[in-house]
Formats: structure tokens, sequence, C-alpha cells
């Protein structure tokens, strides 16, 4: 079942309808075929120093011979990466993923109550972590399967001296590094050593096989891991690829990576798609500090940027950022979270170019709708269905409704997830027998083929483009003896577009608002903490007792 394509006749001179996802069988088949074209030209670069594609290749067979030649890994097996972006992330990815294993990217700020849970479902048998996070490993690495910690610290990879004084001033200085104990943790640079000593085998890499158990909370619950297989990742490069067509340069593009590689949309949009057309990765591995961010982005032209709505508004109100020499920049990609029209404007005044929205989810690998990229100005629409790709919105029964209805948004593709990790019935609740997926975003289609999103359908939380789910807040936050019945919804926010805002019934007269944000330090990552604390004597509910959300989501006073 397909839907009519009135999309088609808005798309870009020269953008096909549909793409040839069997021009490369693998990801490791891309990262070769860019590693002849472009093996002098940089690759990956940190803190200034740079890793050309030929070095890539390099450091990732021997991380890869490492991991089946020495820990004897097979076909399959998991390999959990816990660090921010740095030069050691590529390597391992393509080490991983040239070993025919499956990357199981985990964000380095979760609690030990996040990761073990992740470890455990996932059965990752080895896991790589920065220095600064492997003190979280240390507390749950024997409760899980994982037989292999690696670790390893932020200058590793930059050469003498930079990584020495960059790894002495975060331990000893910045005392970012907790000292941790892990008796059978290997360095990482010693992986390398003894991947060296051994012949990386031919691996069969296919389609149908799984490259990556990229974790999300899908649109309910606890966190789950998509299956996105080399299939479907190579679908997305081709299908972004097609849609960029001439605007980019083979072999000229710097595109600045400052959304985490962790995260679905930097994963490809700008590790995998940027890769295929011999570009430099600039990654910035802490975008939180603006003013060094700026910094960075001063150092050197760059042509291409992708980033979330807040990443957009914090360089604009960031001194120094409107001087950047922004002639050659291009190519303004944003996703994750929705465009705030103001935003995107104030870009365009400041940089010369549009903010170009798009739209994805972890389960189609990330890109289902982009807007054109020769659109003159910021538009409202999450774009429209790139190649290959059939949307649609469909009511509660699953009917198909017409320009301008407002139903959940559909997505059909080859970039859509194989399903999810061990979980066959949440898989079927999210993909329907006619192989749709259900997106739980609510949105309409215009009479030329543009999707809006109007509203989500389920009670996800946004927060600047990282996925919250209520429940997992309110299981962690329900685990305080002070509190009776706690409810998590999501409130407007000018920084973060959404916030995660509580709304507690106490057993304990005496729970405070601190208290509560105390417990939620402890076991949720940043993002999903609370902002705001609220008490009343009752929550909202349905006849059956479900909880109101809706009713809660007003805007704190």
């Amino acid at each position: 079942m397909t839907t009519a394509r009135p999309w088609l006749a808005q798309y870009p001179a020269g953008v096909p309808a549909e793409i040839d996802i069997n021009e490369f069988s693998s990801i490791p088949a891309v990262l070769e075929s860019a590693i002849r074209q472009f093996g002098d030209r940089p690759a990956f670069t940190n803190m200034g120093k740079a890793l050309t594609y030929s070095e890539v290749d390099q450091l990732s067979r021997q991380f890869a011979a490492y991991l089946l030649g020495e820990l004897k890994l097979k076909k399959g097996d998991r390999v959990a990466i816990m660090m921010p972006n740095c030069l050691q992330y590529p390597i391992a990815t393509f080490g991983v993923l040239r070993a025919g294993l499956t990357v199981v990217n985990v964000n380095p700020m979760y609690t030990a109550r996040e990761l073990k849970h992740q470890l455990v479902d996932s059965g990752a048998s080895v896991i790589l972590v920065l220095d600064n996070f492997a003190k979280t490993v240390q507390d749950v690495v024997g409760d899980t399967q994982v037989r292999q910690v690696i670790t390893t610290a932020l200058g590793d990879m930059l050469g003498f001296p930079k990584g020495n004084i960059v790894n002495f001033v975060l331990r000893y200085v910045k005392k970012m590094v907790p000292d941790f104990d892990i008796p059978s943790a290997v360095r990482f640079k010693d992986t390398l050593t003894l991947g060296r000593m051994h012949t990386l085998p031919p691996v069969t890499i296919e389609h149908e096989d799984i490259a990556f158990l990229q974790y999300t909370g899908g649109t309910t619950g606890v966190a789950k891991g998509a299956m996105l297989t080399h299939r479907n990742l190579v679908a997305n490069m081709q299908q972004a690829s097609a849609w960029l067509g001439t605007n980019v340069k083979m072999g000229k593009e710097v595109i600045v990576t400052a959304l985490p590689l962790y995260h679905i949309f930097a994963l490809t949009a700008n590790g995998l798609v940027f890769m295929k057309y011999g570009a430099k990765n600039i990654l910035i591995t802490n975008p939180r500090d603006m003013p060094g961010f700026v910094k960075e982005l001063k150092r050197e032209p760059f042509t291409a940027i992708t980033g979330v709505n807040t990443l957009f508004n914090g360089l604009l109100n960031t001194p120094g950022f409107a001087e950047i020499d922004f002639s050659p920049l291009h190519l303004t990609l944003g996703g994750g979270m929705a465009v705030q029209r103001a935003v995107a404007e104030r870009w365009k005044q400041v940089t010369g170019v549009t903010l170009v929205e798009a739209y994805g989810l972890t389960e189609t690998s990330p890109a289902a709708c982009i807007n054109p990229m020769n659109l003159a100005d910021y538009n409202g629409a999450i774009g429209l269905p790139v190649p290959s790709t059939d949307a649609c919105v469909k009511d509660e029964d699953g009917k198909v409704l017409g320009v301008e209805e407002v139903g959940e948004l559909c997505i059909k593709g080859p970039q859509v997830m194989k399903g999810y990790w061990n979980r066959p019935e949440e898989t079927a609740a999210t993909i329907d027998a006619d192989g749709w997926l259900h997106t739980g975003d609510m949105a309409r289609m215009d009479e030329k083929g543009f999707f809006y999103i109007v509203d989500r359908k389920k009670d996800m939380i946004l927060v600047s483009g990282f996925n919250v789910y209520p429940n997992e807040v309110e299981d962690v936050i329900a685990m305080l003896p002070g509190v009776l019945e706690v409810a998590a919804v999501g409130v407007p926010d000018d920084k973060s577009g959404e916030a995660v805002k509580l709304v507690i019934v106490k057993k304990d007269p005496a729970l405070t608002a601190e208290q509560v944000k105390a417990h939620a330090r402890e076991n949720l990552t940043g993002y999903k903490q609370p902002k705001f604390v609220e008490f009343r004597d009752e929550l909202p509910k349905t006849n059956v007792g479900k909880i109101l959300r809706r009713e809660l989501r007003e805007t704190p006073s």
C-alpha cells in the first residue's frame, strides 16, 4: 500500500524519486569508498588534531582485529560505546562495524540505573568508556553480561604533548575524572597495539545485519533498542545525499558536529552522510561551553552545520558568534526538536543562510522528511518525504486522511527499523501489518505535500531534541518515600523547547522540591531531570483512574 505522492512535484531539480539502495552493501562499504577517494583528506578533527581517512582506515582495522582476534567476538555480538564526541568515537564505531559486530550507543551522562538497563537489555559483552564516566561503569558492570571494559582518556588520540596536557588538566585541575577501579579494564590505545598483532579476516556484512542498537523510548515507556540494520543506515545515507544533490561538493565540505555522535541525528547526518562526501567532521566535545564553541568555530571556515533549536539559539546569544566569517557556509540543518521561527529568522539574518528544518526518528535512521535545500525562508513545515519514502496521516481507525486533515503521521521506507530488540509486541504496536511506522506525532499535509507537526499523540516530552518518557521519570520519583502520587509532563521552555514538570501528591508533608530534585539528580541524566516541581492535593484522573496529563501541562508561573 502506498499513497499518492503530491510532494514529488516540489522536489528540487535533480532529486530522484527513488534511491539506489544496492550501491553499497554496508556502512563499511561506504567508508571504504571514501577511503579510496579521499585517503589523504582529514576525516575527523578534535581539539586541533586531525585524522585522515587513511588513518581512520588503519586505526579502525586495528580495533576490529582486536575485537575478533583477542576477544574472539562473534558476528552480531554487541559492543557498547559510552563517550562524547572525540577521535576515539569514529575509530571504535567503524572498527565494531567492520568486524561485523553491533554498536550499542550509550549516553555518557547516564546514571548507573540507566546504564545497567541498557547493558543488560542489549546483552553487550564489551563496553568502551571515557575515563570521566568509568566510575558509573564500575558501579554496574558486575550485574551485566559485559566481560571486557575498555577505558580511554579524552586526550589519548591528540598526540604528544597536547594529549598529555588535556588529560592532566581534566583529571587534576578541573577534577572531571572521578576515581575508578576496574581491575580487568584495558586501555583503548593498548587495544590498537594488540590489534596490530592480528590480521583482520574477511567479514561478510549484509544489508539485514544489525549495525546499531539505538536506544529510544519509542512512543512510550522504558528505553528499548531500535534495531537499525546496515540497509536502514545505507538507505538513509543515500536518501540524504540524493536530497543534498549538487549543494554538496565532493571532497570540499567541512561540517561542524556539535550534537553527540551517539545521538541518531548526528550519527547519520554528520558521521555517515558526510563521510560519503569525503568531508571533514569538526567534532565538538562540549558544545555547552558556548564561548569555547564559538572560539572553535572561528578557527577554520566551515561549510555546513547541524543542530537542534537550542544549539542555534545558544550560538546566536553568545558574544563573538556574529563576528564569524560565514561566507563558506551553505547548509544549516535543524532537527531533533521543532525549530522556532524566531530562531530561524535570526539565524538567516546573522549568517545569511536559511535554517532548513528536517524531521526524523530513531526508528527511521532518522531522516523521514526534509525541506528543500533551496528554501528561501523558514516555512514552519517539517518538509517533504525523502526519496523512496511514503508518508501519510491516519486516523484512530487506520484510515488515511486527506489534505489538511489532522491525524497520526505514518512513515514507510527502507530506513524504517527492523524492530525493537527482543520486543516483538512493541514492534507490532509501532509498525503495522502494512509496514507503516506510527510515529506518535500528530500532523497534517498541505496540498503541495508538505507536512506540518501539530502535536504529539503520546505523552513524550522533548527536551533539546532528546526524548523523555514520563513513565520512566515517574517510576524514579515514586521511589521517594515521601511521594504518594506523581505525574510528569512537558511544559514550554524558551531554552530547551520543553522542560520536565512534576506534579506530586505528598505522602510526607515535609517533602520539599529540592529533595525531589536531588533524588532525580541521582537517578536520571540531566535532560530528564525536572525543572519544575509542583505539589497538589490530588491529580486529575479519568473515571477509570488514569492521570490526565493534558490538564497538568499548564505553564508554571
